[in-house]
């Protein structure tokens, strides 16, 4: 079997692909998470931050959410396997750690505010579902009444009887219609703003969130768990207040006509609301246990798709088919539990509304016989002690349901409170005008463990082209993603340096200026389903079409282009997969450029173009004029384009120069070239003791 690669440890920031190699050791310990969070939910948990001295601010890790997933198949912060879990072939580390039990009990009640929105709608489901439930009532007492009158008086009933039930009918049928109606359309619509809201959450937290919950969980939260909350909303939120003024109001009825009659209902109604709080832990972890096996499945799912070519390639696929039938089976197993407990609790409840019948019965007998009720009124107290029992079952059987949806409703929130990878400023600054530089002042910070970056002190000059250059693990891309404010430092302060005027700390800038500002482009950039312009226009929708088609000379994918059908409104498949790396990288840098950045991070992006397709991309960024551009390379033919070559060792500056200058020295930069193969190397137009200084 081939491993796993979408498996993630535990730690506050998920490290970035390039620092992944680092020679320092690493953390990877699991983080105990608090079962609940001190203030603002019940479900959410944070992590510890990353840790760094020095900096006057708190850190964006400070807020960081619960990690959610483990990896593949695992869901919101806990849900981790049963104790019995075996799957061989896709386990994971947490698919044996104790199972979580029990969710938060406040779940669901952290998701009602979302109800606020909507309140003209909850009022009237609210009369739809009274209307309905006090017509029933009114129709069977009314109904008895009019047989057993019937039957006393030998006379049929009156036409203002018959008129009555008519309008009762009608009524409990148009009230069911528009309950039904109007419940399920405040359901779907809440459903509709919770999809968005856990999106929101998840874009909120990139790309801190990435390394820790799966993509496929998450999506099965976006969708299953949303998708689950349905009957809460619909058959809970608006019946069990009905319900419950039901039983006041027809309990206040037969307090007047045969007052011996409400203990016996008041008793029967209380059993039955018993039996699910009896009930609550068995089905919230019951139903938790289902939620936790969905969600491996659907991230399981994702992970086999995603890797089909490699497992076919290594002969996998056979055994990950067996790991999803294992998980298959789970979430059968899972459900079947599920099930027998619905039957038993359905056993339980009608126990109850047994023995209110028969005391009932005995009751309004008994009332008869002493002359308390005599006539029709004794059928009719007997069908409304019954009757307002009814919508009580009911409530009781809504509720016994909702709770087992305490498990979706946890991992739903968990996902909409994500907090900010890098809190918005409370008082955004405008981002100087002009050319912009970076600065990097004592900078420190870690992903839970030993630090990455330990003291920074770095100028990136505005308009220059600085290559930024050290060994695997040396914390490159941690630099790239501190410009483009993915994370805050735990310590110090990165900049945005106008040639004239003050520096402007990130922290201060509002996210859309940033974007606007900065742009990176990773080594492994994805491509979004769908045609090839509508991905270059995604940083700059507004770009016109002559503008879409001149970048695409530029870099050229004007080529790539030609080769699909339909040209630059060509697909190019999930994730880019029709197109080469090269391709790709091409694609990425384009959609950079097409936005106009003042300041673009390159993370080894053209590390998968040949030497003639590398320099061509680099005269395009040469003739960018005043652009700042930082290079994260280790190519030898990339560091040697930059104007100013920065050496990132041990954490911390080792070196800075030009590219000449340092190649020419015994130092960093010749150990760090020192590592590179000697096929990456080859063809780059001269040794590095050749370069110009």
């Amino acid at each position: 079997m081939i491993p796993d690669p979408a498996a993630r440890s535990t730690r506050s920031h998920p490290r970035p692909a390039e620092d992944a190699d680092a020679t320092d050791v690493v953390d990877t310990s699991p983080v105990e998470l608090p079962a609940e969070l001190p203030a603002g939910g019940e479900n959410g948990a944070r992590v510890p931050a990353p840790r760094g001295a020095g900096g006057d601010r708190p850190s964006a890790a400070d807020t960081s959410p619960t990690a959610g997933g483990h990896g593949p198949g695992v869901g919101a912060a806990g849900d981790t396997g049963t104790p019995d879990d075996t799957s061989a072939g896709t386990d994971t580390p947490d698919d044996h750690a104790t199972d979580p039990g029990e969710p938060p009990s406040g779940a669901l009640r952290a998701l009602l505010p979302v109800l606020a929105g909507h309140r003209r709608m909850m009022a009237r489901t609210f009369l739809a579902a009274l209307l309905g439930q006090a017509s029933l009532v009114a129709l069977l007492t009314v109904a008895a009444w009019a047989v057993g009158a019937a039957v006393l008086t030998a006379t049929p009933p009156s036409a203002g009887v018959v008129v009555t039930l008519i309008v009762l009918v009608l009524v409990r049928g148009l009230t069911t219609w528009w309950e039904m109606d109007l419940s399920h359309d405040l359901a779907y619509r809440v459903l509709a703003e919770l999809r968005v809201r856990v999106f929101d959450g998840a874009a909120r937290g990139a790309p801190a969130r990435t390394g820790r919950r799966h993509s496929g969980d998450l999506a099965g939260t976006a969708l299953g768990d949303v998708e689950a909350l349905e009957f809460f909303y619909a058959h809970t939120t608006a019946r069990i207040p009905a319900g419950a003024v039901v039983l006041a109001a027809g309990g206040a009825v037969l307090a007047v006509v045969e007052p011996w009659l409400l203990p016996v209902v008041l008793i029967a109604a209380a059993a039955l609301l018993l039996v699910p709080v009896l009930e609550r832990r068995a089905r919230a972890a019951r139903g938790a246990r289902t939620r936790r096996a969905v969600a491996r499945l659907s991230a399981e799912t994702v992970d086999t798709v995603d890797g089909l070519p490699e497992l076919l390639a290594f002969g996998g696929l056979e055994e990950r088919r067996r790991g999803l039938a294992r998980r298959g089976r789970e979430v059968g197993a899972a459900q079947r539990a599920e099930a027998s407990l619905d039957a038993g609790t359905a056993v339980a409840r009608d126990l109850p509304v047994i023995l209110g019948v028969v005391g009932v019965v005995v009751v309004a007998a008994a009332s008869a016989a002493d002359g308390r009720l005599s006539g029709a009124m004794v059928p009719a107290a007997l069908v409304l002690a019954l009757g307002i029992l009814g919508p009580v079952a009911e409530t009781a059987e809504s509720l016994g349901r909702a709770i087992g949806l305490r498990g979706a409703a946890a991992r739903v929130g968990e996902a909409i409170r994500t907090p900010a990878g890098a809190p918005p400023p409370t008082a955004p600054v405008p981002v100087p005008p002009g050319p912009l530089g970076v600065r990097f002042r004592g900078v420190r910070f870690d992903y839970g463990g030993p630090p990455v970056l330990d003291g920074v002190d770095l100028d990136i000059p505005a308009g220059g082209t600085v290559a930024l250059v050290g060994a695997s693990g040396a914390g490159k891309s941690t630099c790239a993603h501190l410009i483009a404010r993915f994370w805050d430092p735990s310590g110090g302060t990165v900049e945005l340096v106008p040639r004239d005027g003050e520096a402007v700390d990130l922290r201060d800038v509002a996210d859309p200026d940033l974007r606007r500002a900065v742009a990176v482009v990773g080594q492994d950039t994805p491509l979004f389903h769908g045609g090839l312009t509508e991905n270059l226009r995604l940083a700059a929708p507004e770009a016109d079409a002559g503008r879409v088609a001149e970048v695409a000379r530029r870099c050229g994918v004007d080529r790539i282009a030609a080769d699909l059908p339909g040209g630059l409104d060509g697909a190019v498949g999930e994730r880019g997969g029709t197109l080469s790396g090269g391709q790709r990288a091409r694609i990425a840098l384009a959609r950079a450029l097409l936005a106009d950045p003042r300041v673009l991070v390159l993370d080894e992006t053209t590390a998968a173009l040949d030497t003639a397709g590398e320099e061509a991309l680099a005269d395009v960024l040469a003739a960018t004029g005043t652009r700042t551009t930082v290079l994260i390379a280790h190519r030898p033919s990339t560091i040697r384009r930059a104007d100013l070559v920065v050496v990132l060792e041990n954490g911390r500056v080792a070196e800075v120069g030009t590219p000449g200058e340092l190649a020419a020295r015994d130092g960093a930069l010749r150990r760090v070239l020192d590592r590179v193969p000697s096929g990456e190397a080859a063809g780059t137009a001269g040794t590095p003791g050749e370069w110009p200084g």
